[in-house]
C-alpha cells in the first residue's frame, strides 16, 4: 500500500488542510477513491467537508456521516460519497451500503479505510492524517498510492 515516492505534507492550520482539500478536489472525477486513516479529531471530516464543498454548486451543509453511515452530494458532474466506517463490524455491511457500486461511478471519501478489509480499491489515493506536533492545530499528511495515475494528478497539488 505505498507509493513509489509518497507525499508528505505538513499542514500548520485547519484552514490550510482546506485549501489542500480544494487543490486536490479540482484534480478528482467519478471513480475516485480517497480512503482516509488517522485517528478520532485527525482532521479527516474537515479534511473532506471542505473538498466536497469546494466541488458542490452552491453552498450546502456538510454534516458528518458518522452516525448516518454514508452522505451522499450531487457535483455537477458525478455524485460525492462520503462514508465514516468507524461503526461497522463485517466487511459485508459495505456492500450493503452500496459503497463497492459507487466505487465505480461516484467520487468517493471513505474515513475508516481498515473497515473495507480487501475491498479497498486497487488504485485508491490513501491519506493518513496525523499530529504535526508543531502546534495543537497542525497536522502531518501522507498521500500514498500502488496503481492508477496518483503521481501525475499530484503534481504541484501542495504549490
Amino acid at each position: 500500500m505505498t507509493a513509489t515516492s509518497p507525499i508528505c505534507l505538513t499542514m500548520p492550520s485547519p484552514a490550510a488542510t482546506c485549501a489542500l482539500a480544494r487543490a486536490l478536489g479540482v484534480r478528482l472525477r467519478a471513480g475516485d477513491v480517497l480512503l482516509m486513516e488517522g485517528g478520532i479529531g485527525a482532521g479527516k471530516t474537515h479534511f473532506a467537508r471542505c473538498l466536497i464543498q469546494s466541488l458542490l454548486p452552491a453552498p450546502e451543509d456538510v454534516p458528518s456521516p458518522t452516525f448516518t453511515l454514508v452522505q451522499v452530494y450531487e457535483a455537477a458532474d458525478f455524485e460525492i460519497w462520503h462514508s465514516d466506517l468507524y461503526r461497522l463490524t463485517d466487511p459485508d455491511q459495505v456492500v450493503e451500503l452500496g459503497l463497492t457500486e459507487a466505487f465505480e461511478t461516484a467520487l468517493c471519501l471513505v474515513e475508516w479505510p481498515d473497515r473495507l478489509a480487501d475491498l479497498s480499491p486497487q488504485e485508491a489515493l490513501w491519506i493518513r492524517f496525523a499530529d504535526a506536533g508543531d502546534s495543537p492545530e497542525a497536522r502531518a499528511l501522507e498521500l500514498s498510492w500502488t496503481a492508477g495515475d496518483w503521481g501525475a494528478r499530484l503534481q504541484g497539488v501542495a504549490a
